[in-house]
């Protein structure tokens, strides 16, 4: 029985992934890492609510869109908190697909983007984003080298099927570097 619990991890880790093209790297638990995300197509859906009051609806939404076009699901999925948008995106091998705006999804042209990134494991919750999300706050507020361009966002990578406990995710916040007040000063 301890045998069957040691390895249910790496099972539901391994079913999770298979065949799912990354779009990046996921981030470590705990850790905080600075990612540059490449520039990227997104297929969005939105609400006037919160992400976490819509219940998987923008998800189903999503799932329906690449269903009808036939194109693969990829991971991670992104999702602004309020309102309420997530987006999947599309893969490499889909990038030639003639696909159409809807009225649930709307196709995003994404720039390329460095983010503050921070890794989490558990359920996927308000709670836990808020309280990451003001991990990473925190850590930007005392760093030198970078400062926030945009809100924080969430970032899953496992479907709503696996247990909480096994799900990662992340808090991720746009940056850019701080401008070095040394070389904008005049050299006397």
């Amino acid at each position: 029985m301890k045998l069957f619990i040691s390895i249910l991890p790496l099972v539901f880790s391994t079913i999770s992934l298979s065949g799912y093209d990354a779009m990046h790297e996921k981030t470590p638990v705990g850790e905080i890492k600075i990612l540059d995300l490449p520039e990227r197509i997104a297929l969005e859906a939105s609400t006037d609510t919160s992400y976490f009051s819509e219940n998987n609806g923008l998800f189903r939404k999503l799932f329906r869109f690449i269903s009808s076009n036939d194109i693969s699901m990829t991971t991670p999925v992104e999702a602004d908190i309020k309102p309420g948008k997530m987006r999947f995106f599309v893969g490499k091998d889909d990038l030639d697909k003639r696909i159409k705006n809807t009225k649930d999804v709307h196709i995003k042209k994404l720039p390329a983007t460095k983010v503050a990134s921070i890794g989490i494991r558990g359920s996927y919750s308000e709670g836990r984003f808020n309280q990451h999300k003001k991990k990473l706050s925190a850590w930007l507020s005392e760093n030198k080298k970078f400062e926030c361009t945009g809100e924080a966002y969430g970032v899953y990578w496992n479907g709503p099927f696996l247990p909480g406990v096994f799900k990662r995710s992340e808090v991720h916040i746009p940056i850019r570097a701080k401008p070095n007040p040394s070389k904008s000063k005049p050299q006397p």
